[in-house]
């Protein structure tokens, strides 16, 4: 019998593992780094945690959270344009607590971190307008390319 990640977290209270994708780049890389979460404590999350939330049954998303509302969160990948919304704390199984890049643990608590997620969280907005401009340019050449 196969254990989730929920279930796994609930009796364990952490667990380490690998991304999968490209959505928290280049926080995160696919394969390389791992990183670890610790099981919600039942407090709110706050903005800019990255949390692993599920999305259906059996997927799991590590993002982090964008906006906090009174009964939900709006969640974004670092390197993603599409934010979600609706996400409940009944939704989010925990928070990321530290990753490790290289061999070397690296903690949230970490200047270099704090100061990584204000970048993010700041220039979120331009990032995702600029990323959404590149695929729209992309997809009008291959368009105009088609054409001749």
């Amino acid at each position: 019998m196969t254990t989730s990640i929920a279930d796994y977290l609930k009796e364990n209270g952490k667990i380490t593992y690998s991304n999968v994708g490209v959505s928290m780049m280049p926080l995160l890389r696919q394969g390389k780094d791992l990183f670890t979460i610790e099981k919600n404590d039942g407090n709110r999350y706050k903005r800019g945690d990255v949390v692993l939330f599920a999305r259906g049954k059996d997927k799991y998303v590590l993002h982090r959270i964008i906006k906090v509302l009174p009964e939900e969160y709006v969640i974004l990948g670092d390197n993603c344009v599409n934010p979600e919304r609706g996400i409940k704390d009944s939704d989010i199984h925990g928070k990321m607590i530290s990753f490790v890049r290289n061999g070397k643990e690296h903690s949230i608590r970490e200047k270099r971190y704090r100061f990584y997620t204000a970048f993010i969280l700041t220039t979120n907005p331009v990032r995702v307008f600029l990323k959404k401009m590149k695929g729209r340019s992309k997809r009008l050449l291959k368009k105009l390319l088609r054409r001749k």
